[in-house]
């Protein structure tokens, strides 16, 4: 029996090496995909808000989610659930971009119930986003452009 081989990472942890697209889906092999973030990347809160909203702008909310994953993983344990509801609202955006209108509509509201308790820590927009998400899950009924949709995350633009 010829098994397929596993891709595998410079650490040797298997991680598909499919190219993706903006909003993460596989392409397939071969195809030009856009360049997926790097794993465990330290970054200061600004960094991590900074890296987000620049790629949030550039409708990659998949990509945005794998900054603050890094963020949740990495920062202090007070800080976790704000990173993991940052996480979820852009994965959110990702599924409702990718037309999974009930899905996306469960994350962002989850993402939102999860930040609400932040009194706006780093400039993050606590009040603006949970109403961002709010308004997107109870409008979304089919793809949206995550680019257009993208929210700010701070209240200093």
């Amino acid at each position: 029996m010829d098994k397929a081989r596993r891709d595998r990472d410079a650490e040797g942890r298997a991680r598909n090496a499919r190219p993706r697209d903006g909003l993460g889906r596989p392409l397939p092999y071969g195809t030009t995909g856009v360049e997926r973030q790097p794993e465990g990347v330290l970054r200061s809160p600004g960094q991590t808000l900074d890296e987000a909203q620049r790629l949030l702008d550039a409708g990659m909310p998949f990509h945005a989610h794998e900054v603050f994953e890094d963020a949740w993983k990495s920062g202090p344990e007070a800080e976790r659930e704000l990173w993991r509801g940052l996480a979820q609202l852009a994965v959110g955006l990702t599924h409702a971009a990718r037309g999974n209108t009930a899905g996306g509509a469960r994350l962002l509201l989850r993402g939102a119930d999860r930040i609400a308790a932040y009194p706006d820590p780093y400039g993050i927009d606590v009040t603006g986003l949970t109403a961002w998400a709010r308004a997107l899950a109870a409008r979304v009924d089919g793809p949206v452009d995550a680019r257009t949709e993208a929210p700010r995350l701070t209240s200093v633009t």
